[in-house]
């Protein structure tokens, strides 16, 4: 399979065709000609060109009226181009090349080395995005496979994990009343454990979940969602933290994965500031740059800002477990939904003074 960049040179003249094959003949690439600027549009519908090179002086249609044409097509809307003139030379005709988007105007006779480097440049330019797409692909397939094999191990879990759970409970409920202290000790450790796995898992197949989720977006009401979320968290706690709810803006995003975002980053905030004698959490959106910035604030743990590009990363965790419990996902969770649309999330922080979680998406 040939897959040299192809280059298309245009030009009436046969002997002029020939100089240009002479001038290129030690570069890598393949150079499909055309005589006229009919034959080089057909050309243009069967080849996917790196570069063309056009004669602007050609009977039926001349180089201008080519590379109008060429812009106006789909396919080769983008398509780089050099115009080579012997005849149109002067300042005015130079000028009218740049505004039909020519990326250069070489005048004849010229140096070959001039039209063998623009030409390297756009070999070169062509293989570096040819690197790219590939490497993105690749990309693309191992965060597939990764998924896949994240969903297949964290679902395949869930099975054993129910049995060992199950059984512990059996064990509590039967012989609960005839094990000593310490056996009934090791039944609540195994249970207590077997919950923080339960948790992990479901952690770990949202996470990969997420890679395979098309957006379902709709016009969100902020405020009437945190009240829930809000009324939801304090009835799991016996003594909350002051709220302060400021602004609240609508966005259009997926309802169900923005409510996990804000669950989240609220509960977290509820979290880590629970150890504090007057704890405090504020909630509010501004309006930005084109783009809604959603903040939570707390006065509790905090983190050391030297720490601060770990928050968002798989298992990784500031605090101890004894400290604070968590599965260490789920700040990553909320980094790849709010990257999934299109925003962007931070944090700033204080230890021992509170932190601050923003997020921002488009308006």
């Amino acid at each position: 399979m040939n897959n040299k960049p192809k280059i298309l040179i245009v030009d009436d003249k046969p002997e002029n065709l020939v100089a240009l094959r002479t001038v290129l003949k030690n570069l890598d690439i393949e150079l499909v000609e055309a005589r006229g600027g009919n034959e080089a549009l057909k050309k243009s519908l069967h080849h996917d060109f790196v570069l063309a090179l056009l004669d602007i002086q050609m009977p039926e249609m001349d180089g201008y009226e080519l590379a109008g044409i060429l812009r106006e097509e789909e396919k080769t809307m983008h398509l780089p181009f050099i115009f080579i003139s012997a005849v149109y030379t002067d300042n005015l005709n130079v000028f009218k090349g740049y505004e039909k988007g020519a990326f250069s105007f070489i005048t004849k006779p010229f140096q070959p080395e001039i039209l063998i480097n623009k030409v390297k440049f756009f070999i070169d330019k062509h293989q570096q995005e040819v690197a790219l797409f590939e490497l993105n692909e690749e990309l693309k397939n191992s965060n597939k496979d990764l998924e896949a094999f994240g969903y297949s191990i964290s679902h395949d879990l869930r099975a054993p994990l129910r049995a060992l759970n199950g059984y512990a409970a059996m064990l509590k409920e039967d012989y609960g009343a005839i094990l000593e202290e310490e056996g009934n000790r090791m039944i609540n450790s195994i249970c207590r454990n077997a919950a923080k796995m339960e948790s992990l898992i479901d952690d770990l197949l949202s996470f990969s979940h997420l890679g395979r989720k098309d957006l379902q977006k709709t016009v969100i009401d902020t405020k009437t969602l945190v009240d829930g979320i809000l009324t939801e968290i304090s009835q799991t706690m016996s003594n909350g933290p002051q709220i302060k709810i400021g602004q609240l803006h609508n966005v259009t995003a997926d309802y169900g994965l923005i409510r996990q975002v804000l669950f989240n980053i609220i509960s977290n905030a509820f979290k880590y500031s629970s150890k504090k004698e007057d704890p405090v959490v504020e909630i509010f959106s501004e309006e930005k740059n084109g783009e809604i910035i959603f903040s939570v604030r707390d006065n509790g743990a905090g983190f050391d800002m030297k720490y601060a590009d770990k928050l968002f990363g798989v298992f990784q965790r500031l605090h101890s477990q004894d400290d604070f419990e968590g599965t260490g996902v789920g700040l990553a969770i909320v980094h790849r939904i709010i990257t999934k649309h299109k925003g962007k999330i931070w944090a700033e922080g204080k230890v021992n003074q509170g932190a601050a979680f923003y997020f921002s998406l488009p308006f």
